[in-house]
């Protein structure tokens, strides 16, 4: 079944995509919760008639995101919070406080959702990590993070 997603859906596409899935998660999923539409005829042409109309926005907003890209590239962000003497945090560190120290500390909106931690469990020691920030379906950037105590 082909469907024209209306959002960005993870690990299956992004908006305007036009994705193959499997009858019953269409059906049953993606369409009534509003996410997709069918792919038919019709809805392919005007499908590609707003993304001829879309394309000078897009090429623009990618622009924006290769900049955004540039400046963050090697980028160093510094969190602080409460921890114990032996390094142990108070809680985690989480995607929430990483868009704070990026629009803090850079001055750019990232979207939390945007955000991958790179650590095989959640952060909870004081240190030094990465994380993948995604700008734009196509561009995106890996930062280091340090977690220290205040």
């Amino acid at each position: 079944m082909e469907l024209i997603l209306k959002q960005d859906v993870t690990k299956l596409g992004y908006k305007d995509d036009i994705v193959k899935v499997k009858n019953g998660y269409g059906l049953n999923y993606l369409i009534p919760q509003g996410f997709a539409q069918l792919a038919t005829e019709s809805a392919k042409k005007v499908h590609a008639e707003n993304m001829k109309q879309r394309a000078f926005k897009l090429e623009k907003i990618k622009q924006d995101a290769t900049k955004v890209a540039e400046k963050l590239t090697g980028a160093s962000l510094k969190i602080g919070t409460k921890a114990g003497e032996t390094g142990k945090i108070f809680g985690s560190i989480n995607t929430i406080q990483i868009a704070d120290a990026i629009k803090s500390q850079y001055g750019f909106e990232v979207e939390r959702k945007n955000i991958n931690i790179l650590a095989a469990d959640t952060v909870k020691m004081l240190g030094t990590y990465k994380a993948n920030v995604r700008l734009h379906k196509e561009i995106s950037v890996e930062i280091e993070f340090e977690v220290v105590a205040e």
